[in-house]
């Protein structure tokens, strides 16, 4: 497995004035969110008077063959919602993917999240003993029995009630036959922005995908707000009073990089925790190394401060695909080689080796030995990020605490085991200072500002 965090959701919507191919463009604004999940996507269309749902589990363009895009394309369509997934809460079954669709009393309802809702059980409990009925395990579900609860009144304002009873990290687009909602979480830990199409909005989890429809970036979605298009005109509504903490990882990780979220550039501020790291953690080397993709913003901003050169001492193979955990060691540390492979540019010199997180540190260890064994003299290693020490409630599958490296071993043990010449971490300090802003750092020092479920795991709705 790769010894990183798990991608958490991408969702997307689109709301038009006028008929256009609406699955379409949700079509090519799932690939530019890919990145954030890759076990199934999915997609709601309307024209005003009939909703069409297709999803299957798998990659954007494995679920989207032209069959099932020409069921999606209505020729009145106009608005849209889709979504590709990564399971946080619920297993990986095709009934969990999204969007989510019921029968209510307001009509047909679709839904597409991304994050967690922490107190999704006791409220599920709750539902359950006053009748409702689930048809899946994933906590989206609660969110949509909330708002069908509120019967006596409108979507907008039964979606604003559902919002004040949930907690968590969390941003959701909405849609029934002819409206379309967007919302994120008081905290506004996970990410949601707005974008201007011509003839109508977009929304969606990170800027790239309103390049891609040709839609303006207006802004983000405050945290604790509730937006939604009527009659052509963008509303707002501020359901919960903010209390800013985005989640730090969109920074260190899981933004692309020509992301700005909440006003701060991803590329920038990877560059900035690289040159924070020298400042805290130099080292005496030739050479600085990113592990590819997701060290190279820090390793540019440490070569940088430190005026060593940048080289690509490690190749990437773009062809190696998804691979899955596999029962042996010797099959672990084949697939981290079919991944990676070292380069000619280590052999006889010292290096530092610049990543973002370490997990559970199998794939550190096996980049340090190869390192080694193609002739790097030394291999200081450099992370991006502070030791991950607790699991995130907050949509990002992180792993339980008990195999996370840093929750049982200190720094001079994981230095030893991944086998570097010296190893260190950004301090919580330089990634605020690099991000520039609060943020939420729950997965570093355990400190949750949205809250966190009780004793459970991403299985826990599974009753």
């Amino acid at each position: 497995m790769w010894d990183k965090p798990e991608e958490e959701c991408g969702v997307l919507g689109v709301w038009s004035q006028e008929a256009l191919d609406v699955a379409g463009l949700l079509h090519l604004g799932l690939l530019a969110l890919q990145h954030r999940g890759q076990e199934a996507a999915g997609m709601a269309v309307s024209d005003g008077k009939e909703l069409v749902v297709e999803k299957d589990l798998g990659l954007v363009n494995q679920v989207f063959d032209e069959v099932r895009l020409a069921r999606l394309r209505l020729p009145q369509a106009r608005l849209g919602i889709a979504h590709t997934r990564y399971s946080t809460t619920g297993s990986n079954l095709r009934f969990n993917a999204q969007p989510l669709t019921v029968r209510s009393n307001k009509g047909v309802l679709a839904i597409a999240h991304n994050g967690n809702f922490v107190n999704a059980k006791p409220l599920r409990d709750r539902l359950l003993e006053e009748g409702a009925v689930f048809q899946t395990t994933t906590d989206t579900e609660v969110m949509v029995n909330l708002i069908a609860k509120k019967a006596h009144l409108p979507l907008v304002e039964a979606t604003a009630e559902a919002m004040r009873e949930l907690q968590g990290g969390f941003s959701v687009v909405l849609m029934d036959r002819r409206t379309l909602l967007a919302l994120r979480d008081r905290h506004g830990v996970r990410p949601l922005v707005i974008g201007r199409l011509a003839s109508g909005y977009v929304f969606a989890s990170e800027p790239p995908a309103l390049a891609l429809l040709g839609a303006a970036f207006v802004r983000d979605v405050r945290p604790g707000e509730l937006v939604w298009v009527e009659e052509g005109e963008l509303r707002s509504l501020q359901v919960l009073p903010p209390e800013p903490t985005p989640c730090a990882f969109e920074w260190i990780y899981f933004a692309r990089p020509d992301s700005s979220l909440d006003g701060v550039e991803a590329y920038a501020a990877r560059v900035r925790m690289g040159e924070e790291l020298f400042r805290e953690a130099p080292a005496k080397a030739d050479l600085v190394v990113p592990v590819p993709d997701s060290g190279i913003g820090a390793a540019v901003g440490y070569a940088r401060a430190s005026g060593l050169p940048l080289e690509f001492g490690l190749y990437k193979n773009p062809y190696a695909g998804r691979t899955f955990i596999q029962p042996t060691q010797e099959m672990r540390e084949l697939k981290t080689r079919m991944k990676l492979s070292p380069t000619s540019a280590v052999a006889g010199r010292r290096v530092v080796l610049v990543d973002d997180s370490i997990v559970r540190g199998t794939t550190s260890r096996h980049i340090v030995r190869m390192l080694k064994e193609a002739g790097a003299r030394e291999v200081h290693m450099r992370i991006s990020s502070p030791p991950i020490r607790f699991p995130c409630y907050y949509g990002i599958d992180t792993a339980a605490r008990k195999e996370l490296i840093a929750a049982e071993k200190n720094l001079e043990e994981i230095r030893a085991y991944i086998g570097a010449d010296s190893l260190a971490f950004l301090s919580e300090e330089g990634v605020r200072r690099a991000i520039g802003g609060p943020v939420c750092l729950a997965c570093f020092n355990g400190r949750y500002p949205a809250g966190r479920p009780e004793e459970g795991e991403k299985l826990a709705l599974e009753v």
